[in-house]
Formats: C-alpha cells, structure tokens, sequence
C-alpha cells in the first residue's frame, strides 16, 4: 500500500530557518563544554545534552512538519519552542555545575508542551493517539530530569543519563507502547520537506563548525602553522559537505518519494542526526584544541578527537544508506575504519601530520564518492 501524500509539497518558511538558527547556538555550546571538560565525565556531560538539545529539533521539526507550520497556531508554537530553545541552548555552559534550571526547564517545557499542543489539535485520530503515547515516554523521563537538576553535581549526571536515554530509545523507536502502534504508511507526510528541513540543519551545523576555525584564525593570525592547520581543517570540512551533497542527498530523495513509508524513512535520517551532530561536535573541539596548541610535540586527546569526529559522522550516515538505500554505505564504513585507525596513533604525533592525514583519508573517501556520482548520472542519463 503507498503511503498517501500531502497534495502539494511546502517550501521550507523563513519561519524554520529561523528556527534552525537557536541550534547554531547549541552545537557552540556542545564544543566549548567538552573543551572545558576534557574527561569520560565531560565526554558523558556533552553527550547527554546533545540529545537533549537535538532532541528539541528532531521532535520540533517532525510535528511542524505533520501539523503544517502555516497554521496561525503552530506558528506560535513554533516561535515559543525557540525561545525556549534558546534559553535551554545557553544553559549547556553551567547545566552540570550551579544552574542545571537554567537548561532542564526550558528544555522540558520546550518537548511536553508542543506535545500536548499535538496531542490536542492534531487533524487525525492516528496522530493524536501518537502524540498521547509521545507524552506517556516523556512522563517516565521527566521526573529524572527534575530530579537530577535538583541533586548535587557529583550526582547529577547519572540521572540526566538515564533520562536522555529514555528519550532517546523513545525517539528511536517511535514512543511505542504495547498493542498500539500507528501505521505510519497511512498517514499523509510532506516527506520531502522535511529532508529539505534536514539537509538545511546540516549546512546550519557545519557553517558553525566553520566559524569555531573563524574564532581560531582571528586568535592566531600571526602565527603561520595555526593558519595553515585551519586551512587544512577547512578543507576536511568541504569533504565531509561534499560526500553528502555530491550524491547521497539525491540518493536520499529518491528513496523517499519512491518508498511505501516515507515517514519511516524520514523517522530514520532523523534518528542518524544525533550521530552527525556529535562528529561535528567531535571535530570542532578536537580542532580547537589542535589549533590552540599547534607547536607541541604530540597532538594528544585534540588529535584523536579531530580523527573519530568525521568516523562518528560517516558513520551515521553509513547507518542511514545501509538501512533504507543500501547504496554508498561500505566506503562511508571504510573510511570511518581508516579514520579510527589512524586516530590510534594520532595521540603520539605532531598536530601538523594529524591534519594531512585527516585531509588525505577524507580527500580520497570524497573523490571515490564523487566519481560514483559522477557514474551514477552517467547511467542514469
């Protein structure tokens, strides 16, 4: 059975690009927390945040998107999940020291209430029912939040934890509650708007992961192996942009259109998001550190970081092909082994040789997935 369409496809509103841009702030704060915090704790710290924090976008998106954001309403609902977004995103810097408020109640406030508002207004049964079982997952993680802001910091993480995985199993798994589980192919989506909405969310991140070498450059201008490491990172950036937008982003789309349950495809890239943003996060600080500290003799934690953030990264999407295309997966795993590999060894060496084998493992993945491109089309043609 094909899964009905919406009857005209909607462009992305300037309305959710604004939106997107609260995240810039966030993926800002992600990098600089786990650069202040270089420790398993600081790692567990920054991760427990990142899927909070995109959380807010991946359940924000997915109900604007079924609930239509050119509706007076959601629009209101939309701006309301931004500010709160916002205040949530700038909470990161002090979440797990004196003012974990700050973070966790614009953060709760930002997922429960858009869901009750869901819940009420959606335009089907199916939907509502969905929506209801959304707020059963949030009632079970809830109360760990509430409870983890207001127990030490020695202690806090452990509950936060526990509580992001809730909601993460629940994202993933699409808030299933034994004997009733909506037919997601029966449900009219505007699925390639919101693939549009995600290919946007990652231009938004990787701009901010240019801007985090901005800062770098403007503190280091007179120092000439900073500015050509920068130039190198920069260059490990077009590639990861490139091995996406090359090919996989068609690739994407087709599926989508074509497939017999767009909403699970949708559900899927949404669920790879989490990894995308976490290798960014990975680089950037990895990155900054390098750079900081270009002179030294062994690049250290900052050269393993800058080598497993685009393996984390190719390994997300890898996920995403292998599951819905079965296309362009293995050489994203490939290279992903070849990164991890070398970041074995990237501990012991000069930063300088860290960014030529980053560039050239991840100039070599790029060319072979443009040249598929390339082939693709030709066939195609």
């Amino acid at each position: 059975m094909s899964a009905p369409h919406l009857p005209l496809a909607r462009a992305v509103s300037p309305l959710e690009l604004f939106f997107d841009l609260v995240f810039v702030l966030a993926l800002g704060q992600l990098t600089h927390h786990f650069v202040a915090h270089i420790s398993w704790r600081g790692a567990a710290e920054t991760l427990v945040a990142l899927i909070a924090v995109v959380g807010i976008w991946t359940f924000t998106t997915f109900e604007i998107t079924m609930l239509d954001v050119e509706r007076a309403s959601t629009k209101i609902v939309t701006v309301v999940v931004m500010a709160l977004g916002l205040f949530a995103n700038a909470g990161i810097a002090h979440a797990f020291d004196d003012s974990p408020w700050l973070f966790v109640v614009p953060m709760l406030a930002a997922l429960i209430g858009p869901c009750v508002y869901a819940a009420v207004t959606a335009p089907s049964d199916a939907l509502r029912g969905h929506f209801l079982r959304v707020l059963l997952w949030f009632a079970v993680s809830t109360p760990l939040w509430v409870i983890g802001a207001a127990v030490k910091p020695e202690t806090r993480l452990w509950f936060w934890a526990a509580a992001a995985g809730i909601d993460l199993i629940g994202t993933w798994s699409a808030h299933p509650i034994p004997g009733r589980r909506i037919d997601s192919r029966l449900l009219a989506f505007d699925a390639e708007h919101i693939v549009e909405r995600m290919r946007l969310f990652l231009i938004i991140m990787l701009g901010e992961t240019v801007l985090t070498l901005g800062r770098v450059i403007t503190g280091h201008h007179d120092d000439a192996l900073v500015l050509t490491l920068a130039f190198g990172c920069f260059l490990a950036l077009v590639c990861l942009w490139q091995m996406y937008f090359a090919r996989a982003e068609h690739e994407v789309v087709r599926h989508i259109t074509h497939t017999t349950d767009p909403i699970a495809a949708v559900h899927l890239g949404l669920s790879a998001i989490y990894g995308v943003v976490a290798g960014l996060v990975m680089f950037a600080a990895g990155a900054e550190m390098l750079l900081g500290h270009a002179h030294i003799d062994r690049a250290g934690t900052a050269g393993v970081l800058v080598l497993t953030g685009p393996a984390v990264y190719l390994l997300a999407q890898a996920f995403y092909f292998y599951r819905e295309t079965r296309g362009d997966w293995l050489p994203r795993v490939v290279g992903a082994a070849v990164l991890i590999a070398t970041a074995i060894l990237a501990y012991r060496v000069p930063p300088w040789l860290v960014v030529v084998l980053l560039v050239l493992i991840l100039g070599v993945l790029a060319v072979r997935l443009s040249r598929a491109s390339g082939s693709a089309r030709t066939v195609s043609a």
